[in-house]
């Protein structure tokens, strides 16, 4: 209902406009409901934002038709060759591009991304034709597809082959983001100073050129990001959907009822007398039990401290008498031994001493 409601809006909105919009105001509004939508703060999937995220994809592609129309672009020619008024139709795709991933349908997700990956494909392929930039064209996706069946089928022939190109392959890719992350950089900070030029209104048609130009080096930039973190989630929404495929084709397991309980006692009257084999039914709660035995004071918890302290009591008690008991065998020891040496005093050594004598 609101994405007819927003498709009625937008159709309102643009037979608001002139019959015969020019083509350069479609994508001058086009281009600034991009940077609108992308700046604001407001969510993404508001029904405000969507609307105006349709009206820039309609203007946007009614002055792709008209460029189609009009044959702007030739892949015969130069880039010299074309006149600086038509540089910036040359950035339609990848504003198509960009203001189609803003689109937040989640049962049309998978569609949504893949006709964003064909309008920035688009795009590179016209900016490497016209060699705006040095870069990699990426793969589309049945080239993908052709290469990863070709891995699987060669898997078992050439296996540490494999992990070392990877190993390459995934070293120049890294070199790659910082390469391109180096010259994004570059590119904005030129742009911005070209850009205070261009928005002062005292441009010549060089300055003019070079304005556009970067704004599709820096475009091309975006592309790669983009297009990268596409084929991810593309990879990652094709594998939702085989699974959620593979749960519907399973089929359902009926819910069974409860069983009742029952009896093993061969009769009913000897379940009678020796009771159904197992415990009746709480008659109170777990809370209740524990009050119950806490008032009685026979909790665990509430009998250990006592213990402990009898028994800390105790040997306390003990300790004390075995201390009295030491301290009186010290003092027996030390008169012994003081009489002792009073006796040894008074008395030669060897006197009293009978024993084996004739």
């Amino acid at each position: 209902m609101a994405e007819c409601e927003a498709n009625n809006d937008v159709t309102r909105s643009l037979s608001s406009d002139a019959e015969h919009p020019k083509l350069s105001d479609l994508l001058d509004r086009g281009w600034k409901i991009f940077e609108e939508v992308n700046s604001t703060n407001e969510p993404l999937g508001s029904n405000s934002i969507q609307i105006t995220v349709k009206r820039g994809m309609s203007m946007l592609e009614e002055a792709s038709r008209m460029v189609a129309q009009l044959d702007l672009f030739s892949r015969n020619e130069e880039l010299e060759e074309i006149a600086t008024v038509d540089l910036k139709y040359l950035l339609l795709p990848a504003l198509l591009g960009a203001l189609t991933m803003k689109q937040t349908n989640r049962d049309k997700r998978l569609e949504i991304v893949q006709t964003a990956r064909a309008y920035f494909m688009d795009f590179l392929r016209r900016c490497k034709e016209y060699n705006i930039l040095q870069f990699e064209v990426p793969k589309s996706t049945d080239e993908n597809k052709s290469s990863d069946a070709a891995s699987e089928n060669g898997f078992s022939t050439a296996t540490s082959v494999t992990c070392s190109s990877d190993l390459i392959s995934m070293a120049a890719q890294r070199q790659a983001k910082i390469e391109r992350y180096r010259q994004k950089k570059e590119l904005e900070n030129r742009l911005s100073d070209v850009r205070r030029a261009v928005d002062s209104g005292q441009t010549d048609d060089e300055v003019s050129r070079d304005f556009y130009i970067l704004n599709l080096q820096r475009w091309v930039t975006l592309c790669l990001e983009e297009i990268e973190s596409i084929d991810q989630e593309m990879e990652i929404l094709k594998k939702m959907d085989g699974l959620k495929q593979g749960a519907a084709k399973q089929p359902t397991q009926p819910v069974r009822p409860p069983m009742k309980p029952f009896i093993l006692t061969k009769d009913a009257v000897q379940a009678q007398v020796f009771g159904a084999g197992y415990p009746s039914l709480p008659t109170m709660t777990v809370d209740d039990w524990y009050e119950q035995h806490r008032k009685h004071g026979v909790l665990p918890d509430q009998g250990l401290p006592r213990k402990i302290a009898i028994e800390e009591d105790t040997d306390a008690n003990e300790r004390e008498e075995e201390e009295e008991k030491q301290a009186e065998n010290d003092d027996e020891s030390l008169l012994k031994a003081r009489n002792w040496d009073e006796w040894k005093d008074t008395h030669r050594k060897g006197y009293g001493n009978r024993h084996n004598m004739g």
